[in-house]
Formats: C-alpha cells, sequence, structure tokens
C-alpha cells in the first residue's frame, strides 16, 4: 500500500532553511533535501534514507532539527514495519 502522507508546511520550511544554513551538517541536509522532494508530491522516502533517519532517531547526539527532520522522512516510508 502506498503511503499518502506529504511534508507538511511547517517542516518544508525547517528544511528550506536547513538547506540555506551554512553550518548544517550532511546529514541535515541529505535528510532535509528529501523532506523538501516530498512537499506537495508523491515522492517517497528510499530504503537508504529511511535507514539513516532511523538511525538519528534512535542516536542521542542529534539534535532537535534533525530529529524533526528525520521523523518526517521517515513517517513518508513505504515499508511496512
Amino acid at each position: 500500500m502506498k503511503n499518502k502522507k506529504h511534508t507538511s508546511d511547517k517542516i518544508a520550511s525547517l528544511a528550506g532553511q536547513t538547506l540555506q544554513n551554512n553550518n548544517a551538517s550532511a546529514i541535515q541536509r541529505q535528510l532535509a533535501a528529501c523532506a523538501l522532494s516530498q512537499h506537495n508530491t508523491d515522492k517517497q522516502t528510499g530504503a537508504e534514507l529511511e535507514d539513516i533517519a532511523s538511525r538519528v532517531l534512535n542516536s542521542p547526539k542529534y539534535n532537535e532539527t534533525t530529529k524533526s527532520l528525520a521523523g518526517a522522512v521517515l513517517s513518508q516510508s513505504n515499508h511496512e514495519k
């Protein structure tokens, strides 16, 4: 079954800000780009990014911004748990 979730306006805005931030980490940029690409489209998270997002959410070393982006990306996965 196809996941019909889309990136919210709030997360899309956060993703845009993250991509414009020169201090954003590579993982933040990757998650932001994925989240932004899923805003108002039918695109879904691929397996590789799903794995990255899952690791981010399970790690204490990432900040709230990174975890918010990871949660949005992971919620748009098409894999059944």
